[in-house]
């Protein structure tokens, strides 16, 4: 009797009683681990929809009293609506994916299809930049973007962007690009294919998980980034949905709790579908590029 009918019969076997309680133990286990790990968003959720009086006073998740006046007080609390800023944030996501996809791609296939000279050094000192924190990054960038003069402008958080700033998805697209078959290249170089149309028409269609998955992480990275932006970003009319959550902290340190968690839930929002509408090529995206 070989082994694979051994797991075949195996599998055809009803479970025991033993079996279903060990899976029936494992799933609650996770289920309770989901609900502990969800819990300080649920009472966040709930506590949008309590006066600002009640959030502390009573901490459950079932409010005695519920209503969208936060939600109605926090849209108009600052100085422009809460739209306003959502804007702001959206416009500056939205060019820092198409800088991010544009350039990383552009230097992830250099790095995975194209000989040149010090190549492995040159990647290597790429990955080592990963390991630099933004704190030690920060005074330089800003001594650079304030003699170029583009402090309180969206151009220090956009234009690195388009020059391969962010090594990780260069090396993320680098691992996936590695993975697809040389024939494909190797093909269109004998019908008179250069490397721009080989990445154009080739690379580039292939690498829809990778670019799926670095669109998605820039999203939310540039989306909840509050460090850089309030940096770079002195104007009130170009504050960001993080700074201006900020602004609901006034200078003796009161904060309006209630509008505050309800904008925040406001700005969960488009992560939470971007995240869902960008699933399913993130989990191919990983899975392909040997990421853990």
């Amino acid at each position: 009797m070989t082994s694979e009918t051994l797991r075949v019969r195996r599998a055809d076997r009803p479970a025991q009683p033993d079996d279903r309680i060990r899976r029936f133990t494992r799933h609650l286990l996770i289920i309770g681990f989901g609900l502990v790990m969800l819990y300080p968003l649920l009472w966040m959720v709930s506590s949008s929809f309590k006066p600002t009086e009640l959030i502390f006073r009573e901490p459950g998740l079932f409010p005695s009293e519920a209503s969208f006046r936060n939600y109605t007080e926090g849209w108009g609390a600052l100085a422009h609506p809460f739209e306003h800023y959502l804007l702001n944030s959206a416009l500056i996501a939205v060019l820092a994916i198409v800088g991010n996809l544009l350039s990383c791609s552009l230097a992830a296939y250099a790095f995975a299809r194209v000989e040149f000279p010090l190549k492995k050094l040159w990647f290597a000192l790429m990955l080592g930049t990963i390991m630099l924190p933004v704190h030690v990054l920060i005074v330089p960038q800003y001594v650079l973007f304030s003699k170029l003069d583009w402090i309180n402008t969206i151009l220090p958080l956009v234009v690195p962007k388009f020059l391969a700033h962010d090594a990780f998805f260069v090396f993320l697209m680098v691992q996936f690009i590695r993975g697809l078959p040389r024939e494909l290249d190797e093909a269109a170089r004998l019908d008179g294919c250069g490397h721009f149309r080989i990445f154009g028409r080739i690379v580039l269609p292939l690498c829809l998980p990778a670019l799926a998955t670095s669109a998605v992480f820039t999203f939310i990275w540039t989306w909840n980034d509050f460090f850089s932006q309030l940096i770079f970003l002195t104007d009130p009319d170009k504050y960001t949905v993080p700074v201006a959550l900020r602004s609901f902290m006034d200078a003796q340190g009161q904060t309006s709790w209630g509008p505050l968690f309800a904008m925040s839930i406001v700005a969960l929002v488009p992560i939470f579908g971007f995240f869902l509408a960008g699933q399913r090529y993130l989990t191919r995206g990983i899975a392909t590029t040997g990421l853990k």
